[in-house]
């Protein structure tokens, strides 16, 4: 049996999956597919918290899945813009817990994790699947993948 860590972009799925389909990923769908046959030994969503309690209900809805829940706050800048991405905070959790895992499922469609999933393969002879939403995915970030699984009807709400 493979041994599966997971790493969501809890951001970045969310954007997309709405710019693409105007619909919700579907996370319970999603945790039963890749741990059919497999063990879940890490699997983390990185979040921003901006204090609603509709996201604390989202963050809770994760955790009863089996996420561990990384919360980073959210940082208005005085242009109007906001701060608040995880690609470090995603890297070297991925990279720490490579290995403990056969297998390292990133779910995002940014392209900066390109020279991550080239680590994780070429480095540390890992599998790497990326999920991600196939018209807003770097291309990059599709061809360093051992596989690249599209979201789409099968895992939205």
């Amino acid at each position: 049996m493979d041994k599966v860590a997971l790493f969501v972009d809890v951001q970045n799925v969310y954007y997309t999956t709405r710019q693409a389909y105007d619909r919700h990923f579907n996370y319970n769908r999603f945790w039963a597919q890749i741990s059919d046959g497999r063990e879940v030994v890490a699997a983390y969503a990185y979040a921003i918290d901006r204090g609603d309690i509709k996201q604390r209900e989202f963050q809770n809805i994760l955790r009863a899945i089996g996420f561990e829940v990384k919360l980073k706050p959210f940082i208005q800048r005085s242009d109007g813009s906001a701060k608040g991405d995880w690609d470090v905070g995603i890297t070297i959790d991925a990279l720490e817990q490579t290995a403990a895992a056969d297998v390292v499922i990133l779910v995002t469609g940014d392209g900066d994790f390109s020279l991550l999933v080239d680590t994780l393969r070429q480095n540390h002879g890992k599998t790497v699947e990326v999920y991600g939403v196939p018209q807003l995915s770097a291309i990059s970030l599709m061809n360093a993948a051992s596989r690249f699984m599209a979201i789409d009807e099968e895992l939205l709400l």
